[in-house]
């Protein structure tokens, strides 16, 4: 999982498309994002009509975006198996009518409506996210962060992340590359022994080189962030589009308020 989000992690191209959502500033987008998450997130379960009209907005922010769905999928699809092991006990949950039993396993009505909302949550709030990190550069996703007041501290932790998978991978790779030089990978039995000692090892090393990354990064000037060549800064735009999402978020909560699921 964390091999296939690393590409994310150096998109050239992410700040360069003149799409109109390319076109907002990060942290507008960022707000647009999370706005719609916690909307997600917090409506109840078995609102079907509700995640409509949230995923109509979804599905319009990734058509705006033009983003390669072939990437998108493939990184929501990663990311729901994991998510997927998680949500499946709540399909064994007990309420409503039985459908199905078998000893103590049983499944019914409100498990199954629980199942739906959960996965359904999980699903539409992976979709926004890997939107907005395939359609924004970490570093202006870092200083968007951190000019919506996110603790200085959160925003380090998130680019000590960013800065140092680059070295875990590096590393990785030289001990592979060394391993395979002293054929240690050719027999089947021993491989997984070498590569949980490669995996011990990793961590030590990483520690040792990361010291000395963060010594020079701070010899250049690092300051907690990334650098970036140009903080862009909202206007006409930016305002329509929370006002957009705004206006969405609130037409999905007054169906959930006003109409019965």
């Amino acid at each position: 999982m964390i091999l296939l989000h690393i590409g994310a992690l150096h998109l050239a191209d992410a700040e360069e498309q003149k799409t109109p959502w390319h076109r907002l500033t990060p942290r507008s987008r960022v707000l647009c994002a999370l706005l719609l998450v916690f909307a997600i997130a917090l409506t109840p379960n078995g609102r079907w009509w509700t995640w409509a009209i949230y995923g109509s907005a979804i599905a319009f922010i990734i058509l705006a975006s033009r983003v390669r769905l072939s990437v998108l999928l493939k990184r929501v699809a990663v990311e729901f198996v994991f998510i997927g092991v998680v949500i499946l006990g709540t399909l064994f949950r007990g309420g409503g009518q039985v459908l199905f039993q078998w000893g103590w396993i049983q499944i019914t009505t409100e498990g199954l409506t629980i199942l739906g909302s959960v996965a359904l949550k999980a699903f539409l709030s992976l979709l926004i996210l890997n939107t907005l990190v395939l359609t924004t550069s970490i570093p202006a996703l870092l200083h968007a962060l951190a000019a919506l007041r996110m603790p200085p501290l959160l925003v380090a932790i998130l680019s000590s992340m960013y800065r140092y998978i680059s070295v875990l991978e590096d590393e990785f790779h030289s001990m592979q590359k060394a391993a395979r030089s002293r054929n240690l990978l050719r027999n089947p039995k021993r491989q997984r022994i070498i590569i949980g000692n490669m995996f011990g090892s990793l961590f030590i090393r990483t520690y040792e080189r990361g010291e000395r990354v963060h010594q020079a990064m701070l010899a250049r000037g690092y300051q907690g962030l990334p650098p970036l060549a140009e903080v862009p800064k909202g206007g006409r735009r930016d305002i329509l589009a929370l006002t957009f999402t705004v206006a969405v978020l609130l037409f999905g909560q007054a169906l959930y308020l006003f109409h019965a699921p």
